[in-house]
């Protein structure tokens, strides 16, 4: 059963580890940038004197009404629209990941405050542990550096001849 479970635990690491890397590469720098950039004071204030359920319902306000945005751009790409459908799903996949984590990270210690939350948000933690323990992510993770370090080296060297300087993004 192991070797049957080996090659699918690997396929789902993979899939996960490039899905979260993508979105979260470019959701995070996002949000950060909103926090920094846009003055939401009174808003950050109300949202934080929230109590804890309205604090969830808050918090689900994005998934609701995003979500259904991807069967939307599943239809889309299957009526041949594929340019339409992938920048509705991109899209809408990325601000309501910018959301989420903006509302989370202002709504957190309340959200914990709900045993349903609270006991949800640990289960999931737990399995992205175990997933993140498995040797298969290890491995995804170990290709992943190697490519990341791969693309750095290549553009040092492409800097080097051409004889401009390209900035790091480390």
């Amino acid at each position: 059963m192991k070797r049957i479970l080996r090659p699918v635990t690997y396929i789902l690491a993979a899939i996960y580890f490039l899905v979260d890397a993508v979105f979260m590469a470019v959701a995070r720098p996002i949000s950060r940038w909103l926090e920094r950039n846009l003055e939401f004071k009174r808003l950050r204030a109300w949202i934080r004197s929230l109590p804890p359920y309205p604090s969830l319902a808050l918090f689900s306000v994005p998934v609701i009404i995003l979500e259904p945005i991807k069967p939307l751009a599943a239809y889309l790409v299957a009526t041949g629209q594929f340019l339409s459908g992938m920048a509705a799903f991109v899209g809408c996949e990325l601000l309501k990941l910018v959301l989420v984590e903006r509302l989370f990270h202002l709504t957190r210690d309340k959200l914990m405050r709900i045993p349903a939350f609270a006991w949800t948000y640990g289960k999931f933690m737990e399995m992205k542990a175990w997933l993140q323990a498995t040797e298969a992510w290890r491995a995804i993770r170990a290709v992943s550096r190697v490519a990341k370090e791969f693309v750095v080296r290549a553009k040092a060297r492409l800097a080097g001849s051409s004889g401009r300087l390209v900035p790091s993004r480390d």
